[in-house]
């Protein structure tokens, strides 16, 4: 992490209160709103925007607007910043890698089986959140992706800005890969709507594996 980075955190978390909400929503198992981090510090809805304002600025912390299906404003929703885990005392993307890998080890599985289950998991978590695209899209980026999207009709590519697990990806991208490609497919059964087609790595330091997904036709709106 470079210096500046660091320093920029480390003021935005020195103040007490600031920490707490940061740890409140690290700690989170989905995006927390205003109304819940005020209550939970009990100061007023101005004083806690002022340290979420900072919180973002600082990198530490995402900023998202709820997606509503019912009359009223959208809220404005928090989560950690993906970049962010494994710091300041946040759970980090290789302790979630290495229980998945744990997990393949201890039941004689593969890596891709492994990560279709925990997909799975997740994905009937998700399952009527919202556009299956989306929320797999989201919750790819949760995970530290950076996923871009490109689409041409029914076929989505979700081109991957990052790879939280480059250093393990570089030496055995055959298991990461194939871990990453259970996931997706895992969270696409469980969300519905979306199947995917395939994964294409790249080079984790470079980044730019693309997953490809496909739309059903009645979602897409046209047959290719």
């Amino acid at each position: 992490m470079v210096d500046d980075d660091f320093q920029r955190e480390a003021r935005a978390l020195g103040d007490p209160t600031r920490h707490r909400l940061f740890r409140y929503i690290a700690e989170a198992s989905a995006p927390v709103g205003v109304a819940e981090l005020t209550e939970f510090v009990q100061l007023n809805h101005n004083a806690v925007r002022q340290h979420l304002t900072v919180l973002k600025n600082a990198g530490l912390v995402v900023e998202e607007l709820e997606e509503r299906s019912r009359p009223g404003r959208p809220r404005l929703l928090y989560r950690l910043a993906p970049e962010v885990a494994g710091r300041w005392g946040t759970p980090g993307a290789y302790a979630w890698l290495a229980a998945l890998l744990s997990d393949a080890l201890r039941c004689g599985l593969d890596p891709r089986h492994v990560g279709r289950r925990e997909g799975l998991r997740r994905g009937e978590e998700l399952a009527g959140s919202g556009d299956p695209l989306r929320v797999l899209e989201e919750e790819m980026a949760r995970r530290g992706f950076r996923p871009a999207r490109i689409e041409r009709g029914r076929l989505v590519a979700l081109v991957l800005g990052r790879c939280p697990f480059a250093d393990v990806a570089e030496k055995d991208p055959e298991t990461v890969c194939q871990l990453h490609l259970g996931l997706a497919e895992g969270l696409a059964a469980g969300l519905g709507g979306v199947e995917v087609q395939g994964l294409t790595a790249k080079d984790p330091h470079r980044a730019g594996c693309r997953l490809t997904v496909r739309r059903p036709a009645a979602l897409a709106g046209s047959r290719s």
